[in-house]
């Protein structure tokens, strides 16, 4: 059920007032939307991804998880796993791009004693240590090549060997994957080895970046408030104005872009009010820049009559892109309906 400000309280509200009782609202909307690993969203895109998740729960497939840097990758991996009859045993993220070329493999799959300078004694890897859980490989396509045919035996054999050891070790590991890249055009590319990826891809779920979600924004920021807001900094609402422009804001770096900014808002903001207290973030001016944009698109529309395809050659961008600004367009209609009311 949906409640206006006016069925909340009968009494006139003041706007602080009413401030008040939207966040509360999207408190209470958040405690039933929120999924085991922390992902956040109501719209009908993060509805589609719950959904994929849901059907994954109940398999051992591989899955990979697709989308922009800053979508929420690790959060569909956690939910994926703390969903599932294997919630009690260990979920181990590897960010792969993060490990130096000569130790990725010792890291993954372990070494014995004696198998390099320093080796002094057995050391399992992170395959072992998430044995009868779930092991997150996040940009996997930054694996280097010689290591993914050891990773491809791991996923046929279900065993691992240890570097400096003949002997294969078995594991069962549900293995999740994560990439912003396009692991098609790698394999092209001849940079992604072809077996590894229909090994890996399975089950494929991809994440939307959030400018087109941009009604799931009301529900991000409060789940934020309630991560970063403490009792020495209690946040009980947000500037009106701030919504407007948090949501017509395109987030280049999507979620992730999103909680840097309420973390640092809170961090450098007084009182009981969230605002851009971010200098570096000039939202007013990118949402005048959006504003721009759509009028203009809208403006070649009229004179084409709505065809799309003659609107986008006046104004020098590609349909696809026409046709991805629009569906924008159309999400940010919804969302600035959805904030006048609390669920």
């Amino acid at each position: 059920m949906t409640l206006r400000y006016s069925q909340v309280n009968s009494v006139p509200c003041s706007q602080d007032e009413k401030s008040d009782l939207e966040l509360q609202g999207l408190r209470r909307r958040l405690q039933g939307t929120a999924s085991p690993g922390g992902l956040v969203g109501a719209s009908a895109a993060m509805q589609a991804v719950q959904h994929l998740i849901a059907k994954a729960v109940g398999h051992r497939f591989p899955v990979v998880i697709l989308g922009e840097s800053g979508t929420g990758k690790e959060l569909v991996a956690r939910s994926i796993h703390y969903s599932g009859s294997g919630r009690d045993r260990p979920f181990v993220p590897v960010d792969c791009s993060s490990l130096a070329p000569t130790l990725i493999e010792s890291e993954l799959f372990g070494y014995v004693r004696g198998a390099f300078t320093g080796a002094a004694q057995d050391k399992k890897g992170l395959f072992q240590a998430a044995n009868g859980g779930t092991l997150f490989l996040d940009e996997i396509g930054e694996l280097p090549k010689e290591l993914q045919a050891k990773l491809l035996r791991v996923v046929q054999e279900g065993e691992v060997r240890r570097v400096g050891s003949t002997q294969g070790l078995p594991v069962d590991v549900r293995i999740v994957t994560a990439t912003n890249r396009d692991l098609k055009q790698a394999v092209e590319d001849r940079t992604f080895r072809e077996d590894l990826y229909y090994r890996l891809n399975v089950f494929p779920i991809t994440l939307p970046p959030l400018r087109e979600h941009p009604g799931d924004i009301p529900l991000l920021v409060t789940a934020f408030l309630n991560k970063y807001a403490d009792a020495t900094r209690p946040i009980t609402r947000v500037a009106k104005e701030l919504w407007t422009e948090l949501r017509e804001y395109n987030w280049p770096g999507n979620v992730r872009e999103l909680e840097n900014f309420v973390e640092r808002s809170i961090a450098l903001g007084s009182g009981p009010e969230l605002r851009n207290e971010d200098p570096s973030l000039n939202l007013s001016s990118a949402t005048q820049l959006w504003a721009m944009e759509r009028r203009a698109i809208l403006e070649a529309l009229r004179e084409t009559a709505g065809d799309k395809v003659a609107a986008a050659r006046i104004l020098g961008i590609g349909k696809t892109t026409m046709y991805r600004k629009l569906k924008q367009y159309q999400e940010l209609s919804r969302a600035a309906g959805a904030s006048k009311a609390v669920a």
